[in-house]
Order: structure tokens, then C-alpha cells, then sequence
């Protein structure tokens, strides 16, 4: 078997050739490549020599060695689950490892959740018509989501990684950027050591896999965990940057739809470094607010900080039906499991909204989506239900619809909702009945009381 140093040797060879190099460049070059640190992710040692590894951890013989000039200076990593949902299901059914998963409804009308690295294969994706992945992926096992479920692995992972800093911003519930910065002396070691231990810890204690991007700012780190999933661990030093970025597709900014991407696209501009030579009041002028986040990123730069107090935007939940529903009682229907959730959600992280959106989708696809605002905030599935119900009641025209949704926004805190409103007291019986319910549920299960409107009759 060829060691890394043979390899290197011939690799530079041929550099010589291509671009003319002298002995003196190819010197340079191996210095600087045979004397950077390495760190191996399954026993932890480190080293200062990439010449010293040959092909395998010399201690371990493990492959799984990171090579980086910088791994011990950056400090901002962005940490992203592997196939959150289907991870977990594998986690729980080991009849199910190596083969494809899909986590959403197995009906006609539902979207895939999730779908196994097993079933990307076939080109299976999140978002996709489950009938269509069902004929990409023909032996695809579909599993019905449990969020409940996912929730309590999501919170074990944030809490491994609030072992290690205070910095952790969720992102949504299967990532989060950590900042590690000042840590070095706590843990005794480099971040990039820190987060391989993490790493290992997630697997062992919780049972799933991750990959992680490290950099030196948010950016950059969740690029780099894009670049090697599943059970990656990749870094982007400040050294290269620019190279790195020079033909990357633009797509891969953050904020960049699919809508920006073509009129980027349009004017030029196929990858982040092509906007680097032209001017912020340009790019303001031609794309607005976003053109100055635009130049910055094309050039490395990221002020955004790691805040671990970031508020959620909006909680929401939807169902698609299995047939189009005109109905306005029966999508009234519909929407009671749906109210139950996000208010559940809201409970849990001690949230109260002030504002109620309805979406529905007709079957033509188009998205309609209406909007309340309530006089005070609240927490309860009963106002979120009602509000909903007004508005559908609105809104209904006789049309078909195939999909229906609720959601709440503009959040304070959960000790401000449902105050005394001598207006209408009767919200006071329902919000002691419902917080009778939620302890009855609390401590004998979540479906030991429903409500009749809850119960599927026909």
C-alpha cells in the first residue's frame, strides 16, 4: 500500500510540471503540507506533522484523520444531524439499518419528512410527493412520523452541546451553531478536539450520527458541513476561503431562493465569487438589503455573532388530506389536531403569540394564507383553534382544497398569555380546563383525554 508521503511526492511531480514550479515552490509546498496538524476523530490524538500519520493514525489506525493548517485556531462550527427523523427511527429498529427509510403519511397526498441517505440514493428527498418516492424507491419502509419522539433526541443532542459552551444557537430541530471561542482552556484542548469528542458522545449516548462544519464564522462553517455528510467533519480555514468560494454555485447562500438564483443568474453572476469585484452600492441598488449580505459572503465576511437567546419566528403545523375538502366544517375539522400541536409547542418553550395564520392550499396549488391578530397573547389550543375557524369561515368560498395549516407568531413570554379579560371570561374555564388536561395528559399520556372534535368520526 502506497503511503500518503509517496503520494505526495508524486502529486507534486506532476504540479511541477503542469505550473512550472521550481524546487524551491515544491519545497515550500511540502513544508507547509507535511507539517500540518492533524487530529484523529476516533481516539483523539493529535500531531503536528502530517508526514508522521502515513495513511493511519499511528496510535488507533484509524483512517479518519483531519488534516487542517488551522485546526487549532478556528472556532465556529455548525453542527447538522444526518437525516434527523429517519435516523432516529434506525436508531430504534435495528431491522431497519442499511435499508431505505421514509418518514411522512402513506397516502397519495402525502410529502416525504425525511428520507434515509438508503433512499437518496434512488433520488428520494425530503418535501417529495411520497407517490413519486414510492416510485423511485419501490422497497422504501414507510414510517409515520413521531415528533414527540424526535423532540426528546433533539433536546439530548443540545444538551451534549451545552456541555461544552454556553454558545449554541438552535437553528431548527436538527441543527445549531456552536461558538467555542475561550474554551481551549476549559477542555484542555482545541475546538476541533472538542467537537470530535461531542461527536462521539452523540453517537454513543443518544444513537445517531452528525456532521460538522468548523470555521471562523457562521457562514462558512454551515458550508462546510454541506461538503461531506453523512458523519462528516469538514473545515474551511480563512487561508482558503477565497479559493473555496471563487466557483461555488451561489445557490449556496444563504437566503438565496430559487427566485434570487435566477435573477443572479441572469445578470451573471454563477458563482459567489463572481460578485466580489463589483461594489456594495451596486449590488444594493440591484438586489436591495440582501446585496450588502451578498458581497460580504463572497468575500469570507460574517458579523453575525452566536446567539443562544434567538427567538423562534413562527410555530406551525399542517396536514395534506388524502381528498380535496370544500367543507368549511370539515376543514373546521381538520384543524383541531393541528391547533393542539402548535400550542403544545408553545407550551413547551414557554411562548405566547399574539398573532394567528391560516394557510390553505387549494387544488390547484395555490396558497392562500389569512392572518389574525389577537388582543392578547395566548397559549391555548382553543383560541388558536377558534381564531382559525373564523378564518375559514371567511375565507371559504366553495373552493377544493388539498392541504391545511395553522400557525402562530409575534412571541413574548408563555407568563404573559391568556390574561384576565372581563370581556370574556369564559376564556378563563377554558384555559383552567385545558391546563387540567395537559397535567392529566403530563402524567398518564398524551392520549388518555381528546377532545370530541379531535375524535376521528364518521
Amino acid at each position: 500500500m502506497v503511503s500518503v508521503p509517496c503520494m505526495i511526492d508524486k502529486i507534486y511531480s506532476y504540479y511541477r510540471l503542469i505550473f512550472k514550479l521550481t524546487e524551491i515552490d515544491v519545497a515550500e509546498l511540502k513544508y507547509h503540507l507535511y507539517n500540518m496538524p492533524w487530529l484523529c476523530r476516533d481516539c483523539f490524538r493529535t500531531g503536528s506533522s502530517f508526514g508522521d500519520t502515513g495513511r493511519y493514525c499511528p496510535f488507533c489506525n484509524s483512517n479518519r484523520i483531519i488534516i487542517h493548517e488551522e485546526l487549532e485556531t478556528l472556532s465556529i462550527a455548525h453542527i447538522d444531524c444526518d437525516a434527523f427523523y429517519s435516523t432516529v427511527e434506525k436508531r430504534d429498529r435495528t431491522d431497519l439499518k442499511s435499508k431505505p427509510v421514509l418518514v411522512g403519511g402513506n397516502n397519495s397526498r402525502s410529502v416525504v419528512m425525511a428520507a434515509s441517505y438508503e433512499a437518496r440514493k434512488y433520488g428520494c428527498r425530503a418535501a417529495m410527493p411520497m407517490y413519486k418516492a414510492k416510485q423511485l424507491c419501490p422497497d422504501a419502509i414507510i414510517i409515520g412520523p413521531n415528533m414527540e419522539k424526535y423532540t426528546r433526541a433533539s433536546k439530548s443532542v443540545r444538551n451534549l452541546m451545552l456541555s461544552i459552551t454556553p454558545l449554541v444557537e438552535p437553528v431548527s430541530i436538527d441543527e445549531a451553531f456552536l461558538d467555542l471561542s475561550g474554551t481551549e482552556k476549559l477542555h484542555s484542548s482545541s475546538s476541533a478536539r472538542t467537537l470530535a469528542k461531542l461527536v462521539d458522545r452523540i453517537e454513543k449516548e443518544v444513537g445517531i450520527t452528525v456532521t460538522v462544519g468548523l470555521s471562523y464564522n457562521k457562514f462558512l462553517s454551515k458550508i462546510a458541513s454541506d461538503i461531506n455528510k453523512p458523519r462528516g467533519f469538514s473545515m474551511i480555514g480563512k487561508s482558503e476561503t477565497k479559493t473555496f468560494l471563487e466557483r461555488l454555485p451561489i445557490s449556496k447562500i444563504s437566503g438565496v431562493g430559487k427566485k434570487l438564483q435566477k435573477k443572479l443568474n441572469d445578470d451573471g453572476f454563477i458563482c459567489i465569487g463572481d460578485l466580489r469585484p463589483y461594489s456594495k452600492d451596486y449590488l444594493v441598488q440591484r438586489y436591495g438589503t440582501i446585496g450588502s449580505r451578498l458581497l460580504n459572503f463572497s468575500r469570507g465576511k460574517d458579523n453575525r455573532g452566536v446567539n443562544p437567546k434567538r427567538k423562534n419566528k413562527s410555530i406551525s403545523s399542517e396536514t395534506t388530506f388524502s381528498k380535496n375538502i370544500s367543507s368549511p366544517n370539515e376543514l373546521v375539522k381538520k384543524l383541531w389536531p393541528l391547533a393542539e400541536t402548535v400550542a403544545n409547542r408553545a407550551k413547551k418553550s414557554n411562548l405566547a403569540a399574539r398573532v394567528v395564520t391560516l394557510k390553505l392550499k387549494t387544488k390547484n396549488f395555490k396558497i392562500v394564507t389569512r392572518q389574525q391578530t389577537l388582543g392578547s397573547p395566548t397559549k391555548l389550543a382553543e383560541v388558536i383553534w377558534e381564531t382559525g375557524s373564523q378564518l375559514i369561515r371567511k375565507e371559504s368560498k366553495g373552493l377544493e382544497y388539498r392541504l391545511i395549516g395553522i400557525g402562530i407568531s409575534d412571541f413574548s413570554s408563555g407568563m404573559y398569555a391568556d390574561p384576565v379579560d372581563l370581556l370574556n371570561p369564559d376564556r378563563q374555564r377554558k384555559k383552567a380546563i385545558e391546563e387540567t388536561i395537559d397535567r392529566v395528559r403530563e402524567r398518564f399520556g398524551s392520549n388518555v383525554i381528546k377532545k370530541g372534535r379531535g375524535l376521528n368520526i364518521t
